[in-house]
């Protein structure tokens, strides 16, 4: 009897924001629902979304995700109109959502939505407090990083 293989599972993530990484020192990040759509979930699990300039907007004492674009998938969605670039309404407990407010208000902050990916069977988008990076700091970042590639491979040379 052969034992069958089990299908590794998919990893978790659906969407990274780079960008936001690379134009921002992220600072207090937060896991917080999505409300979607059945289309939009269809196309989330085809991988048909980018988050390379969505942010966090709070009004009504709710928290809305503008600038994510999901695309609708050609047949799951024939029936529907659909709106790819909509609002879509963030899920926080009242304490987070007061917090993070404050901090956007008080000391300049933005807040932005660095990822998308599956917890069970919801969605979850990871979104963070966000202080715009100068061009010296990300050249500064991107040194770093450089260094810090070349320091593995001499030290994986110097081992061999």
């Amino acid at each position: 009897m052969s034992k069958s293989k089990k299908s590794k599972a998919p990893s978790g993530s659906i969407a990274q924001n780079k960008k936001a990484r690379h134009d921002y020192f992220l600072e207090d990040k937060i896991e917080a629902g999505l409300a979607l759509t059945g289309w939009e979930v269809k196309s989330l699990r085809a991988g048909k979304v980018q988050l390379v300039d969505s942010f966090v907007e709070f009004h009504r004492g709710e928290a809305w995700l503008h600038g994510a674009l999901i695309t609708p998938l050609a047949e799951a969605s024939t029936h529907t109109i659909c709106e790819p670039r909509r609002e879509r309404k963030l899920l926080m407990h009242r304490r987070e959502l007061e917090r993070l407010q404050q901090k956007v208000q008080a000391k300049g902050y933005t807040c932005v939505c660095t990822a998308l990916y599956w917890k069970g069977p919801y969605v979850k988008a990871e979104v963070a407090l966000a202080k715009g990076k100068q061009s010296h700091d990300k050249r500064d970042t991107a040194r770093d990083r450089d260094w810090a590639k070349q320091k593995e491979r001499v030290m994986k040379h110097a081992v061999r």
